[in-house]
C-alpha cells in the first residue's frame, strides 16, 4: 500500500483511507471489527469516522460508528496502528448532537463537548486528525450547489474562523487532537483557515474531505491550486458517487440491502446529465477491460492533489476490489479518454 504525506506535517497515511459511515446500521459491530482488521491486514493505516454516523444521521444512533471502532480498539489492542480521523459537525438545525439541546454551531463549548464525547466513544485519548465537518456558515453543499450562484447571507451568529481555529489550538495543546482539517469546505474558506493560522499562529489545516469523483471534479477548480501551493491535500469522499459509479443501480436498478433502495438518500446523485455521463463512464471501462469500479477508484487515486481516497464498504467482496483499485495503473490513453468524457459531460453532481 503506497504511503503519502499527510500536509505538511511527518505522518504518512495509506492512499486509501478505511471509511466507517454505514457501521452502526447498515453494518453491525462484527462487521466492522472485520472490515477494519481487513484493512489494516492488507497495509491501510488510515481510518475516517465522525460523531455523526452511522448514515444517514438519526438522534438513536448518532454516534454508535465512533463506539464500533472504540470497541476494536480495546479488543485488537491496535490504538497505536491507526491514523485515526473524525469529525465535528458544523451549523446545523439538528439538536440530538449537544447536551443542551443547542443547534450545531463550532463555537468552544460545542466543540470541546463533541471531542470529549468522541474520544470516550472511540476509547482513546488523542486524536491524530480532527475535522470540520461542513462549515458555521450557511454555504450551498452536499449536491445543493445553485444553478446560478448567489451571494452569501452571513448568519447573525455565524462563529468566526479564527474562534473556531483557537479553540483547535487549545485542543492540541491539551494533547487531546494532533492536527485539524477541513471537510465539505470551499476555496475561499480553505483560504481564510490558511489566513488565520498565519496570522495568529493558531494549528494550520492540513487536509480537505470533500466528494471526488468522475461525476463530480469539482475540486480541480480553485481547491486543486491550493494543494498544490499550500500542501492542504485531498481525502476524496464519495468516490464512487454513493455507488452510482460500480454500475449497479444501472438502467433503475434498486438492489436489495443497497443505501438507494434502504434509505431513498441519493438526490445528490439523480441530477440531470448524470445517467448520461454514467453511461459513457461504464462503457469506457468495459472497452478497457476494467470494472466499472477499479477505472473510478483508480482514477481518484491517480490524481496529483490525492493524499488518500476513502473507501466505503457493506460487503469484504466489496471492501477488497475498493482496496484492489489502488494497484490498478491507468495508461495515459486511459487517462485522456476519461478526460474527453469529462469535457462532453462535466461535474453534474457537484
Amino acid at each position: 500500500m503506497e504511503m503519502r504525506k499527510l500536509g505538511r506535517t511527518d505522518i504518512e497515511v495509506s492512499s486509501i483511507c478505511l471509511g466507517t459511515m454505514t457501521w452502526g446500521q447498515q453494518n453491525t459491530e462484527a462487521e466492522g471489527h472485520l472490515q477494519m482488521d481487513t484493512a489494516l491486514e492488507r497495509g491501510i493505516n488510515f481510518f475516517d469516522t465522525a460523531e455523526l454516523y452511522s448514515i444517514p444521521p438519526k438522534a438513536e444512533t448518532q454516534g454508535s460508528t465512533e463506539k464500533i471502532v472504540g470497541s476494536w480498539f480495546k479488543s485488537r489492542g491496535t490504538r497505536d496502528k491507526v491514523i485515526l480521523a473524525t469529525k465535528v459537525v458544523g451549523r446545523t438545525v439538528n439538536r440530538w448532537f449537544r447536551d443542551d439541546g443547542s443547534e450545531g454551531r463550532l463555537n468552544r463549548a460545542q466543540i470541546e463537548e463533541a471531542v470529549n464525547k468522541s474520544l470516550k466513544r472511540l476509547q482513546t485519548d488523542y486524536i491524530d486528525l480532527y475535522q470540520i465537518h461542513w462549515p458555521d456558515r450557511e454555504v450551498s453543499q452536499f449536491g445543493s450547489n445553485p444553478t446560478i450562484w448567489q451571494p452569501p447571507q452571513p448568519a447573525a451568529d455565524e462563529t468566526p474562523i479564527e474562534e473556531t481555529l483557537q479553540v483547535m489550538a487549545d485542543l492540541v495543546k491539551a494533547g487531546k487532537i494532533r492536527h485539524v482539517g477541513l471537510s465539505n469546505e470551499s476555496a475561499w474558506g480553505t483560504m481564510r483557515f490558511l489566513q488565520a493560522a498565519e496570522q495568529h499562529d493558531l494549528p494550520r489545516v492540513v487536509s480537505i474531505q470533500n466528494a471526488y469523483s468522475l461525476l463530480n471534479r469539482t475540486f480541480e477548480t480553485g481547491l486543486a491550486e491550493i494543494e498544490a501551493r499550500e500542501q492542504v491535500g485531498l481525502l476524496a469522499y464519495s468516490a464512487l458517487a454513493q455507488g452510482l459509479l460500480t454500475g449497479k443501480y444501472r438502467d433503475g436498478a434498486r438492489p436489495e440491502g443497497s443505501r438507494w433502495a434502504l434509505f431513498d438518500r441519493q438526490q445528490r446523485y439523480q441530477t440531470p446529465g448524470t445517467e448520461a455521463a454514467a453511461e459513457a463512464y461504464f462503457n469506457l471501462a468495459q472497452e478497457l477491460g476494467l470494472s466499472p469500479t477499479a477505472m473510478a477508484l483508480a482514477f481518484a487515486h491517480s490524481r496529483p492533489f490525492m493524499t488518500s481516497v476513502i473507501i466505503g464498504a457493506t460487503k469484504p467482496e466489496q471492501l477488497t476490489e475498493d482496496i484492489d483499485a489502488a494497484n490498478v495503473e491507468l495508461s495515459e490513453e486511459a487517462i485522456s479518454r476519461i478526460n474527453t468524457i469529462y469535457q462532453i459531460h462535466g461535474s453534474p453532481c457537484p
